[in-house]
Order: C-alpha cells, then sequence, then structure tokens
C-alpha cells in the first residue's frame, strides 16, 4: 500500500506458519460459527513446495483487516478478493488441505466479472471442473472450476446439472476476472449458459 499509516505488517515471524501473497479467494463457506475461504496462490514464504490451493479455517483468532487496516468480520470476506494471509504449517491431508488462519488483510476487491465464450473438451465430474477452448488453438483452453454457487443453464436458461454438459457443446462463461498462472488457466465460474 502506498498510505504507511494503513499499511497493517504480518504478525511477528513464526516459524510455524505459511505467509502467502495475492491470493485469490475462490470460495467461502460458514459453518457453526467457522468460516471456511478457499485460496489460490502462487507467491508464499515458508512453502514446501505444496499445494497452491487451501483451504483456511477462519474463526475468532483470526485478525482480519480491509484495505484501510480497519479490522474486520470474516462475513465481509468475499469470493474473488485479493488478500495477503498467514496460516499454520500444520494442514489436513484432505484435498484442499485446511489449515488454521492467522492474520488475513485484503489488498484488493473483485473487479466485476469477465464472459468467455467457446467450447467444451472435457467436463469432469469428480473434480467438478470444465475446460473450454476459446478458439481453436489448444493454448487457449481455460479451466473452470464448478462450485455449489455455479448456476448451470441449457438453451433456454433451465437450470441443469454438471452432468448434463457434454464435451462439444459451445458455452458463454461468466467468471472471475482472476486467473491462476497455471497451465491452463484456471478460475471459478458463476454461471455457464449453452449457446447456439
Amino acid at each position: 500500500m502506498d498510505n504507511q499509516d494503513n499499511f497493517i505488517a504480518f504478525p511477528s515471524p513464526d516459524r510455524n506458519a505459511i505467509r502467502v501473497f495475492s491470493a485469490v479467494i475462490e470460495e467461502i463457506s460458514r459453518e457453526r460459527g467457522t468460516t471456511f475461504v478457499t485460496i489460490v496462490y502462487n507467491d508464499c514464504i515458508g512453502c514446501t513446495g505444496g499445494p497452491n490451493t487451501v483451504r483456511l479455517i477462519v474463526n475468532q483468532d483470526t485478525s482480519i483487516y480491509n484495505e484501510q487496516a480497519q479490522e474486520i468480520r470474516a462475513n465481509e470476506l468475499e469470493r474473488g478478493m485479493t488478500i495477503d494471509a498467514s496460516f499454520s504449517s500444520a494442514m489436513t491431508r484432505s484435498i484442499p488441505p485446511q489449515a488454521q488462519a492467522f492474520f488475513i488483510r485484503i489488498i484488493r476487491r473483485q473487479n466485476q466479472a469477465d464472459t468467455t465464450t467457446g467450447r467444451i473438451i472435457e467436463v469432469n465430474t469428480r473434480n467438478n471442473f470444465i475446460l473450454v477452448l476459446r478458439n481453436q488453438n489448444p493454448s487457449s483452453a481455460i479451466r473452470f472450476n464448478i462450485s455449489n454457487d455455479t448456476v448451470i443453464q441449457d438453451l433456454f436458461g433451465r437450470r441443469i446439472s454438471l452432468s448434463s454438459l457434454r464435451p462439444g457443446f459451445r458455452v458463454r462463461v461468466e467468471h472471475a476476472s482472476f486467473m491462476t498462472a497455471s497451465i491452463p488457466p484456471q478460475t471459478t465460474a458463476f454461471t455457464i449458459r449453452i449457446i447456439r
């Protein structure tokens, strides 16, 4: 941040903490007073080359700050936000792994959604994603991750399930404006609609 008065530094170093920078919130869920925040990141300190997706356990022990360095509650976190965070290096073996969040600082909020049109080349109902080619070039592929909030519609706008999609269908996908730096790039789909 440019304004030093609004800068909140990471808590003092902890050898059991992992720090990530410019991570993107991909999904948020809440269960019995605990918020679970799934983030995707590329830049980190304390990583051991492990996953670049982690599900943070956010509770009363987590310090959360907005862009103005004001302390906020977990219910103000939103999908698509870019954050810096520190969390425990002790993680579950689940996919994605889970870890206790110590500190979260919002860097910026989500821009409006982007739209991509293309042809489905893969539907993966096990891992909840589709692969879409924007044109004939294989390097134009994008992986769209499907969450519980993703709305999938047929030609007439009726809701359908992920398993109703097939390779070859032409779709319009409204999605988060961020993408991972992976190959193919990944992002979260908000709506998927089959088009002619």
